[in-house]
């Protein structure tokens, strides 16, 4: 079975030990928007009602995001 963006975003979350307040941080870095309400439904479980699915442009803007917020913003090129 293989691992959909929402089964690698939760490994992230935990392995990073990151709260959703956190992981908003995160995204507004690469001025990304996200709620609370939207990351709880990405963190569901996929049978309850309420569940979202992380689409690519989600995954790929927090990743984005967490470079910046572990290395700091990239230099200026010369």
């Amino acid at each position: 079975m293989a691992l959909t963006n929402n089964d690698i975003f939760k490994k992230l979350r935990v392995a990073l030990q990151l709260r959703d307040d956190e992981i908003i941080e995160i995204c507004k870095l690469v001025e990304f928007q996200v709620s609370k309400s939207e990351l709880g439904a990405i963190f569901r479980k996929p049978d309850h009602p309420k569940y979202m699915e992380c689409g690519d442009q989600f995954l790929r803007n927090f990743l984005n995001g967490l470079v910046i917020h572990k290395r700091g913003p990239m230099p200026p090129k010369k």
